[in-house]
Parts: C-alpha cells; sequence; structure tokens
C-alpha cells in the first residue's frame, strides 16, 4: 500500500540532512506544495541547519564576528514553514522496501520509524581522519560543521590565542606597496608578519582549500602555524608549479611549510592534550591540530541499503538528481557524485554551490516541477590573507586520465592597468587541447582581482569554447579594473598561438 493512501491524499517528504541540499530541496518542494498536499519531515543530527560550512575558516579566524551570521534560515523559521524539522536525530537506517526510516534521538537514544513517499537522502561529507594514535585526542579538531567550529574555538580560548591579538581597526589586507616579488610576503591584516604576537602553536594536518584557509585563521589568531602535507606543493587542486606559488606565499607569512611528509602519529602530553605531530623525520610542537585532509562523501546509511555508489564513494543519480534505479529517492550536495562536463566522468566537488543548485533542482522534481542538474566544470576559489587561489576544468594530471593530448601555457600580468596604483601582479595557467583548441582549464593565483577572473574561464568551458573564441570576447575595460589585455585574454592568445604552431 502507498503510504499517503494511509494518511489520505498528502505525501511525506522525508529528508535526511539539514544543511545546503537537504533544506534547499525541502523549501523548494514547499513552495510548489502546500503542507494540505505534502508533509516534510527533515533529520538533521547536528545543533544547527542551513548553514555555510565555507564560512567556518573565517568565524574561527575573526572575520566574521559572529557564528549566527554564518545561519541562512534558523531551524524556527523552517518549522514556521510547516517544515518539520528534528535536530539532534540521526538517520541511523534505510528500509526501501516498506519506505521507511529509523531515527535515533542523539541525547536521549530513543529511536523510532518514519514512512516516506519520497526520500531526499542529503548527508554530506566527512572529514577525513585517519586511525593514527592520538588522532582522537583532546586539542584535534576536524573543521566540518558549527559544533566542530564552536569547539576548535573552545580549544583556543584555552591555548590562549584571543582574537584581540590582532586589532579589529588593523585587520585590513592592504598589499605592501613596495613588494617587489610577485608572490612575496603578503600582509596580514595591515601587520607585518613579525609584529604578530604568538599565543599558541597550531599544526594544520593538510593543504587543500580547509588547510590553507585554517592556516590563515591561525595567523589571524596570533598562532605560530606549521602546515604538514603529504603533496609535493600545498593546494593539490592545482599543478605543482601553481601550488608553488602558494608554498612560496605561505612561508612569506611565517607559515612553516611540510610537504612530502605523512604524519604517522599525534603525540599527547601527561594531560592526554595532542602536543606534537610526528612525521618519520620530525615532531612539529603543537598546542592545537586542525585537520585539513579533505572530506569524502558520507554515504553509510546509502551504502548499507545498497544504493548505487561511483568510483569516488558518492551516490550516483540521473539529471534530474534521482537516485539511479530509485523512482522515489533523490540525493544531492556532498554525497553525490556528479559529471565533469570537461572530461565528462564522475567526480565528487563538494561545494555549497552544487549543493544549493541540487537541493532547488530536488525540491522541484519532488514539488511536480521539473528540473535537471547538467554538471559542472570544477571551479573554485580560496585566498590564504591576500594570496587568491583559483581553478576550474582540468589540471595537467586530469587530462591525462582522461586520454586528452593538450598544452598547457602559463603568462604574467596584473589585476589592473601596469601604472594604476596597486596593480598587484598574478600568474595565469591555461591548458588547451590539442587540434581543437578547446579549452580545458584554468588557474590562477595572484593577489586582489585576481580570484574571480576564473568566472571568465568557467563561462568558456561551459558554453564549450576554444582558446581562439576566447580571445575575441568583449570583456570590461578601464585602467583601476584591467590592463587593456586581460590575463585571461593574454593567456588564451598565449594558448592559440602555441595550438596554432602544433597543427
Amino acid at each position: 500500500m502507498n503510504m499517503s493512501d494511509a494518511r489520505g491524499a498528502r505525501e511525506r517528504l522525508v529528508v535526511i540532512g539539514g544543511d545546503a541540499a537537504g533544506m534547499s530541496a525541502a523549501s523548494q518542494a514547499r513552495r510548489l506544495k502546500g503542507p494540505d498536499e505534502l508533509e516534510i519531515v527533515a533529520f538533521e543530527r547536528g545543533h544547527f541547519t542551513s548553514f555555510s560550512a565555507c564560512g567556518i575558516p573565517y568565524w574561527v579566524g575573526g572575520d566574521v564576528p559572529d557564528r549566527d551570521r554564518l545561519i541562512a534560515r534558523t531551524a524556527e523559521e523552517h518549522r514556521a514553514r510547516d517544515i518539520d524539522l528534528r535536530l539532534r536525530t540521526e538517520v541511523t537506517e534505510l528500509d526501501l522496501d516498506r519506505g521507511r526510516v529509523r531515527a535515533r534521538d542523539v541525547d536521549s537514544g530513543a529511536e523510532s520509524w518514519t514512512s516516506y513517499d519520497k526520500l531526499v537522502i542529503a548527508t554530506g561529507a566527512r572529514p577525513i581522519r585517519p586511525e593514527l594514535p592520538g588522532m582522537d585526542a583532546p586539542g584535534v579538531h576536524g573543521v566540518q560543521t558549527l559544533d566542530d567550529g564552536q569547539a576548535l574555538l573552545d580549544t583556543l580560548s584555552r591555548t590562549r590565542g584571543p582574537i584581540d591579538s590582532v586589532p579589529p581597526e588593523r585587520r585590513s589586507r592592504r598589499r605592501d606597496p613596495d613588494r617587489a616579488q610577485p608572490f612575496g610576503p603578503p600582509r596580514v591584516r595591515g601587520l607585518d608578519t613579525g609584529a604578530l604576537l604568538r599565543h599558541g602553536r597550531a599544526v594544520v594536518v593538510g593543504a587543500g582549500y580547509i588547510g590553507v584557509e585554517m592556516a590563515e585563521a591561525m595567523i589571524n589568531r596570533g598562532y605560530e602555524v606549521t602546515v604538514v602535507n603529504r603533496g609535493r606543493e600545498p593546494m593539490a587542486t592545482l599543478d605543482p608549479d601553481m601550488g608553488r606559488l602558494v608554498h612560496r606565499a605561505m612561508e612569506g607569512l611565517g607559515i612553516t611549510m611540510v610537504n612530502d611528509a605523512a604524519v604517522t602519529k599525534l603525540l599527547t602530553g601527561d594531560d592526554g592534550r595532542v602536543r606534537a605531530v610526528a612525521t618519520e623525520d620530525a615532531e612539529y610542537p603543537a598546542d592545537v591540530v586542525v585537520l585539513g585532509i579533505g572530506v569524502r562523501p558520507e554515504t553509510t546509511l546509502a551504502r548499507a541499503a545498497g544504493l548505487p555508489l561511483g568510483e569516488h564513494g558518492g551516490l550516483l543519480t540521473d539529471r534530474s538528481m534521482r537516485v539511479r534505479g530509485h523512482e522515489n529517492v533523490w540525493a544531492g550536495g556532498d554525497c553525490v557524485e556528479v559529471l565533469d562536463l570537461v572530461s565528462g566522468q564522475q567526480r565528487h566537488i563538494p561545494l555549497g554551490t552544487h549543493a544549493n543548485k541540487h537541493g532547488q533542482i530536488i525540491g522541484a522534481n519532488v514539488g511536480g516541477g521539473y528540473a535537471t542538474f547538467p554538471g559542472v566544470v570544477g571551479t573554485a576559489v580560496s585566498k590564504v590573507c591576500d594570496l587568491e587561489i583559483a581553478r576550474t576544468g582540468l589540471r595537467e594530471k586530469d587530462a591525462h586520465r582522461a586520454g586528452l593530448r593538450f598544452e598547457a601555457v602559463t603568462i604574467e600580468s596584473t589585476s589592473r592597468a601596469g601604472y594604476y596604483p596597486n596593480a598587484s601582479p598574478m600568474t595565469v595557467k591555461m591548458l588547451a587541447e590539442l587540434r581543437t583548441g578547446r579549452l580545458l582549464g584554468v588557474q590562477i593565483v595572484g593577489h586582489e582581482g585576481a580570484g574571480k577572473r576564473v568566472d571568465i574561464a568557467a563561462v568558456a568551458l561551459t558554453a564549450g569554447m576554444t582558446v581562439d573564441q576566447m580571445t575575441a570576447l568583449d570583456l570590461g575595460y578601464a585602467p583601476p579594473f584591467s590592463p587593456v589585455w586581460d590575463p585571461i585574454l593574454v593567456a588564451a592568445r598565449k594558448a592559440s598561438a602555441k595550438i596554432r604552431a602544433t597543427v
């Protein structure tokens, strides 16, 4: 019997996960169907809902002064829209045959079953936490939820790293006008790094987006920072030659970079708290350890229920975000794999932008409408203090893995006309396919005005443009914003010329 038959005409939508994808789906479904047509029950194991995980490093570092500013919509606001949102409630089992989920109250331990007509899985991703000695010691923190961020701030308050070590009025990101090297020491909120008062020692394990952003947060908190990284260079989302620019800039901030180093264990003191991070070659003292190793799709429930998973461990869906082979089950956000429009392969790209889009699409389909998600080109942007880091499309190793032959070019330019005050350097790397000249990927490392230029390349990738076509793009120009030839177009011209020379 259909569950809606037992409740009359009203269907029930159950949503697992109360952040971007899950609550966007619930909210969009509610816009299309009122409570008389659709009952919505959402389960969230944490204390918060609809929050920006991407903003946590900036809250920890003091750029965002208040945790609640990261919350887009509170539980009370969702409930006011007739969404039965149950916080501190974890779904522990899916019964797909009978159309129900088992949930456990995190505080009381009480369990119950809830039936559904339609199910949305938005369980997100979990931080990678290697099974090493000392990894669960007090003072070791992953950073994925607001609860994680609060726990880290509580540790920082105990290790004497107060935010007022850098006064608010002195937290500007003014670039040093006398800096001669393209990626020499950036300024930290207007201060020379040597002027910062050190209030403790922080070790960040991993140098991806989270690791780099948390290193900046610890610097802003007044900590002496060491980053231990398994890769050749920080930011493995870039090619090593571009990651080297980030490495140089981080060292200019006073961050100790330890590359090609695998953590073997975390050492603890007599009080049981973490005191150092050990590799095969050295030990790095730590009052606090932040894990920035990356994340994996959280698909424990899905795997146990036999739902289809991809090569990267994420759920596989069709373009409507419906789980393949399951008519009434949808999935979105960091727990799914998505189509890479450039390589044609499935990828796991955990970003809030994708999660919100997935939720909108799921909600439209659940609510009786129609929407699809075409795929992604892999655009991301980050920063460490005043250094901006961006990429879209394929790296060299991605292109090789996809069986593509290509040319790569690298150019150096400036964010504004060279004669205009505060023009800052940037390096652009571009990949283009041999013979066709199709744009394959762009990476940018630079200062103010560099990072968001990646959006030009993201649009060109989505449109399937060639680098030759890109050279004719009619981009905005004025000396305060760009040289006559924008750096993206300079790279496209160089790539186009190189492609023509090989034909």
